[in-house]
């Protein structure tokens, strides 16, 4: 099974980037997408032999969510409990695990709105926890995070930052110990500069200067089952690049 993760910045205008050529090139089994930017209503792609839900915020314009599937998942839902109005997750069931599709709130320049994301952090991991017990779960999506100082080209400058504060840090730490593995650093954990995101100052992406903030993370039971975990700095259309997962369920 083939799942593709990618924070288009704004769909509709990742539409006229080519998104759609790079979704049909990649032929994934599921495709998560994230800061979709954008009302339902304002959807006039349609992709032909693909189920796609859109979870949207109530601001317009802002945050949101949405998922492609080539099988339709035997339930979806949206957001999770105390987090219900910026359109940040969708939940696939499928007969032999869960799909959860997240947009991670920034904590915002000065850490300004840290208090909201460590309450996040916590009841996420809350909810992800109590899934697994049901059956394993794959997460994915932008989780605004850099895990580690290999993680980041300028770690040592952005130490505290928000991403790469030691609160963001230690909690995504957390998630992991609750029984999650991160899959790409389960295949690759000596690479380095494997980056997702890139600021469009500085000629940044040019220089490969990036985080990696972008995920896949798998119930621990199915670690095993990872076959690839990719990251496509190739692809453009947005600040971010997709991530990739192929896993044998």
């Amino acid at each position: 099974m083939k799942l593709i993760s990618w924070n288009v910045n704004g769909f509709r205008a990742c539409l006229n980037k080519g998104f759609e050529e790079q979704f049909r090139n990649f032929d994934a089994d599921l495709f998560c997408i994230q800061e979709t930017k954008m009302q339902p209503e304002q959807v006039t792609t349609k992709f032909d032999g693909w189920e796609q839900y859109f979870n949207s915020a109530v601001k317009k314009g802002y945050s949101g969510t949405a998922l492609f599937a080539k099988k339709a998942p035997q339930h979806i839902t949206f957001n999770f409990e105390g987090h219900t109005d910026e359109g940040r997750a969708i939940i696939a069931e499928y007969e032999n695990f869960r799909l959860v599709d997240l947009y991670v709130p920034n904590a915002q320049r000065g850490l300004t709105r840290i208090a909201y994301r460590m309450q996040w952090e916590d009841d996420l991991r809350a909810f992800l926890t109590e899934l697994d017990k049901e059956k394993p779960v794959i997460v994915c999506g932008d989780l605004n995070v850099a895990h580690q100082e290999i993680d980041l080209k300028n770690a040592k400058a952005n130490i505290g930052n928000a991403g790469f504060s030691d609160e963001e840090r230690g909690k995504f730490g957390e998630l992991l110990a609750a029984g999650f593995t991160d899959t790409f650093r389960y295949l690759h954990p000596d690479q380095r500069d494997a980056y997702s995101w890139w600021s469009y100052m500085g000629r940044a992406r040019e220089k490969n200067v990036g985080w990696r903030i972008d995920y896949f993370l798998v119930s621990n039971r199915i670690a095993d089952r990872i076959t690839k975990a990719e990251i496509f700095p190739e692809v453009l259309g947005s600040d971010h690049c997709p991530v990739g997962l192929e896993i044998d369920l």
